[in-house]
């Protein structure tokens, strides 16, 4: 059958994204929500800085050879995806907040107060 229409020109094409890519991302996510509470990331202080930061540690992890994370025993890059979907659902949201210290976002000065022992 080939007469059919489908009006969906200039609509998002979610088939480019990589077959089997998202999956691991998805249990990253579900292990947060578990973990700490569905959408926590959207309260974190500084989440900015803290995404930022946490993508770069699985980047690092990733980059010398550390392929699964030992907590979920998923991988570093789907640990570094989701911190970047944070970064860019609160850009997008413009879920931000000016630091109350230095008066930049995200903050520029030392005094973020946040402890690395929290977790990624």
């Amino acid at each position: 059958m080939t007469d059919g229409k489908k009006f969906d020109n200039g609509k998002p094409r979610f088939s480019l994204i990589p077959k089997g890519s998202l999956a691991p991302v998805i249990n990253v996510l579900e292990f947060g929500a578990r973990k700490y509470s569905e959408d926590n990331w959207r309260k974190v202080a500084n989440a900015e800085t803290r995404y930022f930061d946490a993508a770069h540690r699985h980047l690092n992890a990733w980059w010398d050879g550390q392929t699964l994370d030992p907590e979920t025993g998923e991988s570093h890059l789907a640990h570094a995806v989701s911190c970047l979907l944070f970064l860019i659902a609160l850009e997008k949201n413009s879920i931000r907040a000016m630091c109350s210290t230095c008066g930049f976002h995200p903050c520029q000065c030392a005094t973020a107060s946040y402890s690395t022992e929290e977790g990624r």
